[in-house]
């Protein structure tokens, strides 16, 4: 029996493909759970609709990635903060400060993208890793200069 998958199902395949299954498994185990449906042409169709879709959408989201790490790839970001006495800054700067100066600079990169290994407490110029999309990843400079305050 022909069936198109609602969710992934363990060991037979991902929601939206069509699989071939016995009657019986489908009609004692995956019917009555909602895990999948029949298979006629019209919601064949559909689904390979809907998967085109995605796949374009998927590589629409890569390309943008590729031209941002293109344009992120050792460009270097400067960041004045207040500081103290012997260079220390008042408080850190993390990602949420370094994606906020990437924004106004016109580089959309959300903060969970950006890696540090621990949040910047002093004057200096540190390398922050940008991972943009599965397999897509740049790396920039962030220079952090200090102003009395």
């Amino acid at each position: 029996m022909r069936l198109i998958l609602l969710q992934d199902v363990p060991r037979l395949g991902k929601k939206g493909s069509v699989v071939e299954v016995a009657e019986g498994y489908a009609r004692n185990y995956l019917l009555p759970r909602g895990l999948a449906e029949p298979a006629t042409p019209g919601k064949i169709k559909e689904i390979e609709r809907l998967l085109t879709a995605r796949a374009r959408r998927e590589q629409r989201a890569e390309e943008e990635a590729r031209a941002l790490a293109a344009r992120l790839k050792d460009h270097t970001l400067h960041l004045p903060v207040r500081v103290g006495e012997g260079g220390k800054l008042f408080g850190s700067v993390g990602t949420r400060d370094i994606a906020a100066a990437l924004k106004k600079e016109g580089l959309e990169v959300d903060r969970k993208q950006l890696q540090l290994e621990e949040p910047i407490k002093t004057v200096g110029r540190f390398r922050v890793q940008a991972k943009l999309h599965p397999g897509i990843q740049a790396s920039f400079w962030v220079e952090v200069t200090g102003h009395g305050g």
